[in-house]
């Protein structure tokens, strides 16, 4: 019996491992596509546009698996993830790679596992281990040191933008993970989509450019990634993994 359980927590740890890395290497491509497509897109009609494409995906995908409605006492959590994950993060890294290359942006995602783990003791009453603050700090103050070095070679608007992205990214991050505990880990995204849908519709058709007509293939394209893979298929890996590889913290 002692050793069925041991091989199940060990399942389920690598499991759980494989679907987080999954989920980074799917928004490894994020920041390079949101490059690309700020070169011809305003960051707030490709944020809310992206939101919008997702949105309309996800819910056709509810009904089509049978997945019931949240509970009243879960929509606050929803709209945290919405608020952080599908609007804030896309928007403030869009507004920021305006400033500096995807490069230099992707430096402060260095700063997003501390920043998700001071948010997971708060909301999520999480309690990683010794071993992984040491380890965030350390990498915390490197990359902070690696900003500073660089000097003249950065935008001091696009790196306050980036770190705020960060901070509000930790919040929609560890708000989904407790939440997956309850829902599942591709619902909470799917729904976080499908409470801002109505917002992103409306904000789409507000802040489309006249001359849409214009718009390159490489931005379209990197549009449909942001927001097939970035805002959606990511995170139900990501989603998914944290519940089982954060079981032994």
């Amino acid at each position: 019996m002692a050793k069925n359980r041991v091989s199940k927590t060990n399942s389920a740890l690598k499991s759980g491992w494989l679907s987080g890395l999954a989920g980074v290497v799917i928004f490894s491509g994020s920041l390079p596509a949101t490059r690309i497509a700020v070169q011809e897109m305003d960051p707030f009609f490709l944020t809310f546009l992206r939101a919008s494409v997702a949105g309309v995906l996800a819910i056709m995908l509810i009904p089509f698996l049978r997945q019931t409605r949240p509970q009243r006492s879960q929509l606050i959590s929803l709209i945290i993830v919405a608020l952080g994950v599908i609007v804030g993060f896309p928007l403030l890294t869009a507004m920021a790679l305006r400033h500096v290359s995807s490069a230099h942006s992707v430096v402060f995602l260095g700063l997003l596992p501390m920043v998700t783990a001071i948010f997971g003791v708060v909301r999520g009453g999480e309690r990683p281990r010794l071993a992984f603050w040491i380890f965030s700090v350390t990498g915390s103050l490197l990359v902070m040191g690696f900003a500073l070095f660089q000097g003249g070679a950065i935008s001091a608007t696009g790196d306050l933008l980036m770190l705020a992205s960060v901070v509000v990214c930790g919040l929609g991050y560890a708000e989904g993970a407790k939440l997956s505990r309850e829902l599942g880990g591709w619902q909470v995204i799917c729904w976080a989509l499908i409470i801002a849908l109505p917002v992103m519709l409306v904000a789409t058709i507000e802040t489309i450019p006249e001359g849409i007509s214009n718009i390159s293939l490489p931005v379209w394209l990197a549009l449909g990634y942001v927001s097939l893979f970035s805002m959606l298929i990511g995170f139900i890996f990501w989603y998914r993994g944290w519940p089982l590889g954060a079981s032994p913290l």
